[in-house]
């Protein structure tokens, strides 16, 4: 009898050290449970405060993850969305035509923004650009008084310069590992047509003329432009290449450069651009009229400093050597 009553005391003895350690396994596990959990929130929190050197050289510190964002650009729009920080655009500018989620936020103005309505739209950031700032620092700086962060996006002229818009907007907004994939991807394919242009040796490169208005006020794109660059990059000859910036052309002169291939950039605003330079006075022997090789492509691809560049480079070099760059 005392054995069978010694064997019930160590039962439950035993059973009671067990169900112990179970406890203790159990809150073992909830306290680590709960130190994950503070650590990946940590984590994520990690990316602000952030402090970023704009394009004004002003230092604007972010102290949280922007919930309202205000662009007042396309070209920041549509980095905005590349970077997966579209859901928090709530205003754009009157531009903003890309992607197609633009049309229903907010518009804040053209190239004089709507002070009242970017406030009352309630932004914890507003992201304003370089080509811009200067003619509205008032205006931005009534902004920065109201308790709004700015940031002054640098107006891009080449392509490392739109990498350092994107990483910009990327700290900006906790969205700097979408940025640099968005980067690369971006060089990548820019590679690819470079590896395809290395085919089109000196004597083969055609004199390309670009249109980026009509007649009669024609303007076309020389250096420190993006197409200037990109006809570099397909191993092209831009005829207004000795011009800076975007000049205003003779037509006199264009004839007299006579290109192979002349492309126009204004096909979205203006009807049947083709046919106007086809059908131009004086025209009719200049080699690119004579072949029939004028082309339109989207100016907002070939200008618009965001990541649909690489299309806009694409699209120019299927244009000019359709054989090189067929798909």
């Amino acid at each position: 009898m005392k054995k069978l009553y010694s064997l019930l005391v160590l039962l439950l003895l035993v059973t009671g050290i067990m169900a112990g350690c179970g406890s203790n396994e159990a809150q073992n596990n909830t306290n680590e449970g709960n130190t994950n959990t503070e650590q990946a929130e940590n984590t994520e929190d990690s990316t602000f405060p952030v402090t970023i050197t704009d394009a004004l050289d002003q230092e604007v510190t972010i102290e949280n993850d922007p919930e309202r964002i205000v662009s007042l650009i396309p070209s920041n729009t549509e980095i905005l969305f590349a970077l997966g920080a579209g859901e928090e655009v709530v205003g754009v500018s009157d531009f903003a035509n890309y992607p197609e989620e633009t049309a229903d936020i907010e518009k804040v103005g053209g190239m004089e923004f709507n002070l009242e309505k970017i406030i009352s739209l309630k932004p914890d950031l507003v992201l304003a650009h370089g080509s811009s700032a200067h003619n509205s620092e008032a205006g931005l700086q009534q902004l920065r008084d109201a308790g709004i962060k700015v940031v002054v996006v640098n107006d891009a002229t080449s392509f490392d310069e739109v990498y350092n818009s994107m990483e910009m907007i990327g700290q900006a907004t906790g969205e700097m590992e979408a940025a640099e994939t968005t980067i690369r991807d971006m060089e990548k394919k820019l590679d690819e047509v470079k590896t395809k242009a290395e085919a089109i040796s000196e004597d083969e490169q055609k004199n390309v003329f670009v249109e980026v208005s009509p007649a009669p006020e024609i303007y076309s794109p020389g250096k420190n432009t993006f197409m200037d660059d990109m006809l570099t990059m397909i191993h092209a000859k831009n005829v207004t290449h000795d011009e800076e910036g975007w000049p205003k052309v003779d037509q006199e002169a264009i004839i007299e450069a006579n290109p192979d291939v002349i492309v126009t950039t204004y096909g979205y605003y203006t009807e049947k651009p083709v046919e106007q330079v086809m059908s131009r006075d004086g025209w009719q022997d200049v080699t690119a009229v004579k072949e029939k090789q004028v082309f339109d492509v989207h100016s907002d691809l070939v200008t618009r400093s965001g990541p649909r560049l690489v299309e806009g480079v694409e699209e120019l070099a299927k244009a000019v050597y359709p054989d090189v760059f067929a798909e």
